[in-house]
């Protein structure tokens, strides 16, 4: 099987069982660290929900990563610009975003907007950066879905865990995704530096947050990110502007509607 990143020959690795039925290949890819599944057949059935049941932990990440995304956002780029939330699921994120001031759009192809409606991407849209966050391990042809985001803007911040190394076997990394099926695709630091070398990007790694972009960013900066843990993001929100309360009027087409809190 062919590498989806590399194009080299990938090599059968190991079988497991998804959706507690389909057992299925994954491949690997000496030459740039990618594993992948088999074409994945399943995905209908995968995502008869958009989000997992499983995922018990999507409020509390979109609310951390609110926080850590002031912080890069306000330091890193231009805070007064818009933004783009790639793959942005029920619309938390961008709303939490927008309700701290940053003007953030959404855009998702399986799910639906609940949170962040009024609030879809246009093409026409110049964005500063996107965020696509828990987006990369699912998508089925990665460098497809890469140069879409490089369309709309070079700076793409998003969140993936690496794969370990020595590679672990199926019931030994949660991060599979065994019981949804909806995890196809897994890089490693070596994945994602070949990946911005391609594109002509920087890359900058953050744990299991990830950076490419065509700025120039010393490392060393990266570890204000860790001042989170401090209110510094609380500090940065200051200079911002909340929009909750203006896009109420905005999408009522008048005045506010009193029960917004």
């Amino acid at each position: 099987m062919k590498c989806k990143i590399c194009f080299h020959e990938s090599n059968f690795i190991f079988a497991a069982t998804i959706l507690k039925k389909y057992n299925i290949k994954y491949y690997f890819c000496d030459n740039c660290g990618f594993l992948q599944t088999e074409e994945p057949y399943w995905l209908d059935e995968a995502y008869s929900e958009p989000i997992s049941i499983s995922d018990t932990g999507y409020l509390q990440r979109n609310l951390y990563l609110s926080q850590k995304m002031t912080i890069l956002l306000s330091i890193f780029f231009n805070k007064e610009a818009s933004f783009l939330d790639y793959g942005g699921g029920y619309g938390v994120f961008v709303r939490l975003m927008r309700d701290i001031g940053f003007d953030f759009y959404w855009y998702d192809k399986y799910a639906t907007n609940i949170f962040a409606r009024g609030f879809e991407y246009k093409d026409d849209m110049e964005i500063e950066a996107i965020t696509s966050f828990e987006t990369f391990e699912h998508f089925v042809n990665p460098l497809d879905e890469i140069k879409s985001m490089i369309r709309i803007s070079k700076n793409i911040i998003f969140t993936t865990e690496l794969l370990p190394y020595p590679i672990p076997k199926p019931q030994e990394w949660w991060y599979y995704g065994l019981n949804h099926g909806q995890h196809i695709s897994f890089y490693s630091k070596r994945t994602l530096q070949y990946i911005a070398k391609k594109f002509n990007l920087n890359y900058y790694g953050m744990g299991s947050l990830h950076l490419l972009t065509n700025k120039n960013i010393p490392k060393v900066m990266f570890s204000i990110l860790k001042l989170d843990k401090f209110g510094f993001h609380k500090l940065l929100q200051i200079g911002l502007k909340s929009k909750t309360l203006d896009d109420n009027t905005k999408l009522v087409g008048g005045d506010s509607e009193r029960n917004i809190y």
